[in-house]
């Protein structure tokens, strides 16, 4: 599916990744065996490079708007808690159109200000859960007065230099990627668990896999 048109063809996933919480190694193969390459888990045909820090790099990509990313958030906040030491986990906005780019600087504004943690999932219960969505900064401010934040250091945070860096990472992490869907998961430079219900069971699968590469 071409990833730019995603929006208008998700409904084929509806539903199916609030199963994503019980995915465990465990239940793959209980469902048949390892996880399938093609179906499962993409491998990169050329690896990207991962910082050199010993750790094994996962990135989440979703989009605030995307109902399945919705659904997953629950799952994934769990599941991250109880990652090996040797996992460094990281969330990354699409910014797939000009909607979503906006909506990138959402995470990269909260980000900047070290209000993920306290903002992430009021923020997805914005725009699903009360239907107000966030598409510019105005709708950002008004998000952010009702939350008691500073306002005026939100507004700078938004235009800042170094949430704009932040999102041209990201796009070019979603490109080297090949991110068609969301929420999908890259893992350490070679592998995309695709979006299906068992794609937190692929991801530690594959991070099995990288820990015992014979």
């Amino acid at each position: 599916m071409d990833r730019r048109t995603f929006s208008r063809h998700a409904a084929g996933l509806a539903g199916a990744l609030a199963l994503a919480g019980a995915g465990l190694p465990e239940r793959v193969r209980a469902q048949g065996g390892a996880p399938v390459e093609g179906v499962d888990f993409r491998t990169l045909a050329r690896p990207i490079t991962v910082p050199a820090n010993g750790k094994i790099e996962v990135l989440e990509f979703f989009w605030y708007a995307c109902p399945h990313c919705f659904a997953f958030e629950p799952a994934v906040g769990a599941w991250a808690h109880r990652l090996p030491a040797d996992v460094r986990f990281s969330r990354v906005p699409v910014g797939f159109d000009a909607r979503k780019e906006t909506h990138q600087r959402i995470y990269y504004t909260w980000e900047a200000l070290g209000l993920v943690e306290q903002m992430h999932l009021s923020t997805f219960l914005r725009f699903h859960i009360q239907h107000r969505p966030i598409d510019n900064l105005r709708d950002m401010l008004e998000f952010a007065r009702e939350n008691g934040l500073d306002v005026g250091k939100v507004g700078q945070a938004w235009d800042s230099f170094g949430v704009q860096t932040r999102c041209r990472e990201a796009r070019r992490l979603e490109d080297d990627y090949g991110i068609e869907q969301m929420p999908e998961m890259a893992i350490a430079g070679r592998f995309v668990a695709v979006a299906r219900p068992s794609v937190l069971a692929t991801t530690d699968w594959l991070i099995d896999r990288i820990h015992r590469p014979g």
